[in-house]
């Protein structure tokens, strides 16, 4: 558990320093330039996924239950996560009308993926990840609202096409993870 710790510390850490050291970012920035951040930014995100991922490997093979899940949640999630993914591509295809009426779509799939995942996992390493991440991105989505608000942010109006191309592709990956790609990656059948 302390290396999933770790994993989470640094993989959410990185993508937090929006949140809590935005002077700083900001004059790092200014200094190094976007290229390097970016690039400082990418090798150290890539770093804290890897450990996380396998951190959580290792984890969740000696976890203690904490409670044990009904099977109607495990429904739920899959359920929650056909409206995840659909969010997760609102943040990626431009026009879309998701994207322009909830403004943060990406953080607001990070909300609906843990609480999804949390619903159908009751043991301590499944909690600690996906609780840190729905925190993260409770917390991380209050504050792109407050910017929002701050500098007046105005968001163009979707369309229809862009939206219906978006909802396509998260149905599309959503039946993909659950049919096939959820056990493939995770080792975890969905359904069976």
């Amino acid at each position: 558990m302390f290396l999933l710790s770790c994993g989470l510390f640094m993989f959410l850490g990185v993508h937090s320093l929006r949140l809590f050291a935005p002077d700083w970012r900001q004059r790092m920035l200014q200094r190094h330039g976007e290229g390097l951040w970016k690039g400082v930014y990418s090798l150290l995100s890539l770093a804290g996924l890897v450990l996380l991922c396998w951190a959580y490997a290792q984890a969740r093979q000696q976890a203690v239950v904490l409670w044990v899940v009904p099977v109607g949640m495990r429904h739920m999630t899959v359920l929650l996560m056909l409206f995840g993914w659909i969010l997760l591509f609102a943040a990626y295809v431009p026009g879309n009308s998701i994207k322009a009426r909830l403004h943060h779509p990406m953080l607001l799939g990070v909300k609906v993926w843990a609480l999804a995942h949390l619903l159908a996992n009751g043991s301590s390493a499944q909690v600690l990840l996906f609780g840190s991440f729905l925190l993260w991105s409770v917390a991380c989505f209050i504050s792109a609202r407050q910017r929002d608000r701050a500098v007046k942010a105005v968001y163009p109006a979707g369309r229809m096409r862009p939206t219906v191309v978006t909802v396509v592709l998260g149905v599309a990956v959503w039946a993909g993870f659950a049919l096939h790609l959820h056990k493939l990656l995770i080792g975890v059948p969905i359904f069976g």
